[in-house]
């Protein structure tokens, strides 16, 4: 679903999901893994200027960062289901305040709210729907990792908060064109799925 409709900035937020080091940079704890896809790795150079674009037009920027907590020994506490699709996490990734756990540099510093989660929704146990209510936010376009997970859960949580949503189809990345193209077309039914292109150029003065 796309629509030409403007939007006003000024109650626009672009929600930018889990695009850390840890996950997309060289020497991170995913390109350790071997995990670390090409798609998601070219994302924060077609994020920035989205971003960019909007916070110049009074926009909002949020990021969500993943975030592994550690136990009484120092030990990641890592959801089951993710230490077997993830076995090469170790005490050290994702770990708040770290490298690995910020921002990428590119999308850093256009960023003015960063949200930690421990799941795959930017609003589950954050402080994210807070954050929007008191900046005025109506609309949110979200972009980031992955299509099928961190995205779409984010996407329906802001859609079952009544939240204007979009998809920023270009702007997320999956394992694989298939999962990412399947994830695309069932977000239909809780926002329109668009580009980073065709989002800027909706942005009203």
């Amino acid at each position: 679903m796309t629509s030409s409709t403007q939007l006003d900035p000024r109650q626009t937020a672009l929600v930018i999901v889990d695009l850390q080091n840890d996950f997309v940079s060289d020497g991170g704890a995913y390109h350790r893994g071997g995990a670390a896809s090409d798609a998601a790795r070219a994302l924060p150079q077609r994020v920035a200027p989205v971003a960019r674009a909007l916070k110049q037009r009074g926009g909002f920027v949020a990021a969500s960062q993943f975030t592994l907590w550690p136990d009484a020994q120092g030990e990641p506490m890592i959801s089951p289901h993710l230490r077997n699709l993830r076995p090469f996490l170790r005490r050290g990734d994702f770990v708040a305040g770290s490298h690995g756990h910020a921002t990428v540099a590119a999308l850093d510093d256009l960023v003015d709210v960063s949200v930690w989660k421990v799941a795959y929704s930017a609003f589950f146990n954050t402080q994210l729907d807070w954050v929007l209510r008191r900046a005025g936010i109506e609309a949110v376009a979200i972009c980031g990792i992955v299509t099928n997970g961190g995205v779409a859960s984010t996407a329906r949580d802001a859609h079952m908060r009544d939240y204007r949503v979009l998809v920023l189809g270009d702007g997320c990345a999956a394992s694989t064109q298939a999962a990412h193209d399947a994830a695309l077309a069932d977000l239909c039914t809780v926002g329109e799925v668009t580009t980073c292109e065709a989002f800027q150029g909706r942005l009203g003065a």
